[in-house]
């Protein structure tokens, strides 16, 4: 799941340590959710979620039905603006401009991703309903099933929140230390250029010193 470049979501930013929007860009956001609320009534129903959605994101319009009967957690048909923001923090987190943030938010604001995953309110996480929305944290089906083979303590293929914070723990320090990895690398690489550019500058140097030298004889 991707946000669209060019999208209004696309120029807004998560801070990096604790995933949330600025002050400045939490106002940005409230005004456009108004501008989309065309009937006034503080709230999005599903077609116009479906249609922001569309706009923003490269999700399916099964996916979209799904995100939207997940968030109107009381099956009233509409969604409120609590709803909409941590939304778009979960979209964003996956930007590239944030650094892909998917981890880092979800260790942050595991109550409420845990909240959003327990859709039958059972205080726990199935393997099914886990699955089911995998896409939005854009978990890999490997990982879901390494996840519930590490994690769940107890065995009964449902994690309860203790057990889902401590994955939330341990999948973002992983993440962090795969980003510090890749940044060495990046850095590695950067110095085997300078230096190979700085051997062909000798090169250069040493074969026109040469060069001068058999001229003159």
């Amino acid at each position: 799941m991707r946000v669209k470049e060019g999208s209004f979501l696309w120029y807004l930013y998560l801070d990096k340590i604790y995933c949330l929007l600025s002050f400045r860009n939490v106002k940005a956001l409230l005004e456009y959710f108004q501008l989309l609320d065309v009937h006034r009534k503080n709230t999005l129903n599903d077609v116009l979620f479906y249609h922001f959605l569309r706009y923003v994101t490269n999700l399916k319009s099964k996916q979209i039905r799904m995100v939207f009967d997940m968030l109107d957690w009381n099956a009233v048909g509409e969604i409120g603006f609590e709803e909409f923001y941590l939304l778009v923090c979960i979209l964003l987190s996956h930007q590239a401009s944030t650094n892909y943030l998917e981890e880092q938010f979800m260790y942050c604001h595991s109550r409420h991703v845990f909240r959003l995953l327990d859709i039958n309110g059972e205080q726990r996480i199935s393997t099914s309903n886990f699955n089911t929305y995998r896409f939005l944290f854009n978990i890999k089906r490997e990982q879901l099933r390494e996840f519930f083979h590490d994690f769940n303590t107890t065995g009964d293929r449902h994690l309860n929140y203790k057990e889902f914070k401590i994955y939330t723990i341990f999948a973002n320090e992983k993440s962090k230390e795969k980003q510090r990895m890749e940044r060495e690398k990046e850095e590695k690489r950067k110095r085997l250029k300078s230096q190979l550019k700085e051997l062909m500058y000798q090169v250069g140097v040493s074969q026109r010193f040469l060069k001068n030298n058999v001229e003159h004889e």
